[in-house]
């Protein structure tokens, strides 16, 4: 018994898309339960992802921040770690990349259908009752107005400068210079950490046992993976990751969704 409550390295999986509904709730959950847990002394946060919804990202962020102010979070970039993933791993003290992995993409996009032609080819018309002078702002079935534009804009402008704060306090960085690398794109590690926005290259053994140096323990480790949903149990996994897939696709085509990208 002693054997399986001594303290180890907990690892933390975050892979693909950061998208809202009940994967992130689990996935929350559980960065919860590992921060509360006596038998994690430290933590590896093993990033597969090319980010994703803004505001989902803000939450992971801060959910691991409160982790890392308990326990020693070093992240691990093992393909893509862009974006809001990369938001993630600012939480760390160190960030591990493997050589290869793509790392980056600080920015943030909103995205929306405006398909008022093919409405109108399919004579698809709208009748709209509001009570706010931009209530409908942001709708597929007309073009915005400049002031909507402008007001778009503004709002992208907010989310950008805060991801721009959140890497510059997290990687310890100028502002101006995390200013500087916010264009967008992502980098190959190698460039990532010429540019501070990773630490060294390795692997995730590597990380382990930087994770271990610096909770204090043996570089022994666990894994932890968030609760697939019923859906996910009952069906096969790639039939389940499709399903979700496509619902996310059709939310998207009809809505205004604001990415780190």
């Amino acid at each position: 018994m002693w054997l399986v409550n001594r303290p180890r390295i907990a690892v933390i999986e975050l892979y693909g898309m950061i998208g809202g509904g009940a994967r992130m709730g689990n996935m929350l959950r559980l960065v919860d339960a590992v921060r509360d847990s006596r038998r994690a002394q430290a933590v590896v946060l093993d990033i597969d992802s090319p980010g994703g919804l803004a505001t989902t990202s803000q939450h992971l962020y801060l959910t691991i921040a409160k982790l890392a102010a308990r326990k020693p979070v070093v992240a691990f970039i093992r393909g893509t770690g862009a974006s809001g993933a990369y938001m993630a791993a600012c939480t760390a003290t160190k960030v591990i990349a493997l050589p290869t992995a793509l790392v980056g993409s600080i920015g943030v996009v909103s995205v929306r259908p405006v398909v008022p032609q093919l409405l109108e080819r399919l004579g698809v018309q709208f009748h709209v009752a509001k009570g706010g002078r931009l209530k409908d702002m942001g709708t597929f079935w007309r073009e915005p107005t400049p002031e909507e534009q402008e007001k778009e804009e503004a709002l992208v402008d907010t989310y950008y400068q805060d991801f721009i704060d959140t890497v510059a306090k997290g990687r310890n960085m100028e502002r101006q210079r995390v200013e500087e690398l916010a264009t967008g794109e992502v980098f190959p590690a190698v460039k990532a950490r010429e540019a501070g926005l990773v630490d060294e290259l390795g692997d995730l053994d590597t990380t382990v046992e930087t994770a271990a140096s610096l909770g204090g323990v043996t570089p022994r480790t666990y894994s932890l993976r968030r609760r697939r949903p019923l859906l996910e149990r009952l069906l096969a996994p790639q039939a389940a990751s499709l399903g979700e897939a496509l619902l996310l696709q059709a939310e998207d085509l009809l809505s205004r969704r604001i990415y780190f990208q």
